[in-house]
């Protein structure tokens, strides 16, 4: 990385993030992409510079996205990973679908890994990055982990349900530190067996797997909470951000 001036900041690095879609409102004949913007402020605050990624059935265009971008976020959102991506069939319990915005993130993901690009999954993300890394999902987490909790909190997001467990010699350790830690939970489905060379890095007290990253690339990390919308009520939760922002940096030519 070239040296700054005195006093100077160093340069923003451009991170995609994935939006949600959803169809058009009564008011309206469009549809329309959404992204809450708990997850720009969070790239900001990190020290990036957030870009929104519409969708693209392209590869070429895709390519275009990750030549402009130093860092990948996949976002989370209400919908499930259609469960032929990782081998198996519906079971009772799968939630909706959104086939075209997982078929772009899928694309978008593996172009980024391919590039040794720093990726971070949120919520749905890791999930994503599971599956893309090739491991499997609980479909819904009530019907296949017994003695589960509930992982669907149903007060406010921006304050914790459960504890995690960090562990130590990974990079969410880095970032957050080792030992236990409050996260919020928005989820009913969780990474199940793992993808190839992938390490869980945070488990919640009934075996739930919290976190996870990749010992294949320099930076792949999913965490199943939502550290974007603790920001100002559990602060340390920044440090995924900036340990992401901090390795787009590095990643940028």
């Amino acid at each position: 990385m070239k040296p700054h001036g005195h006093g100077q900041a160093p340069r923003r690095p451009n991170i995609g993030i994935t939006p949600d879609f959803s169809a058009s409102r009564p008011d309206s004949q469009f549809s329309y992409y959404e992204l809450k913007v708990p997850y720009a402020d969070a790239v900001l605050r990190a020290g990036g510079l957030p870009f929104v990624l519409p969708y693209s059935d392209e590869l070429a265009c895709v390519d275009a996205y990750l030549d402009r971008i130093s860092g990948l976020l996949v976002t989370g959102g209400a919908f499930d990973i259609p469960p032929e991506a990782y081998g198996e069939t519906a079971r009772e319990g799968m939630g909706p679908l959104k086939l075209s915005r997982t078929a772009f993130e899928t694309a978008l993901m593996r172009g980024a890994l391919k590039r040794g690009m720093p990726v971070l999954g949120i919520c749905g993300g890791m999930q994503l990055l599971n599956v893309v890394l090739g491991g499997t999902l609980h479909q819904d987490i009530g019907r296949e982990v017994k003695g589960a909790h509930e992982h669907e909190q149903k007060h406010d997001r921006t304050h914790p349900q459960h504890p995690v467990d960090v562990k130590d010699g990974t990079l969410l350790a880095e970032a957050l530190g080792k030992g236990q830690l409050m996260v919020n939970s928005t989820h009913h489905q969780a990474a199940q067996r793992m993808g190839a060379q992938v390490v869980v890095s945070a488990v919640s007290p009934d075996g739930v797997v919290e976190a996870i990253e990749s010992t294949q690339y320099g930076f792949a990390l999913g965490v199943q909470w939502h550290p974007e919308l603790m920001l100002n009520t559990v602060p340390v939760h920044v440090g995924v951000y900036r340990l992401f922002i901090q390795k787009a940096r590095e990643h940028r030519r």
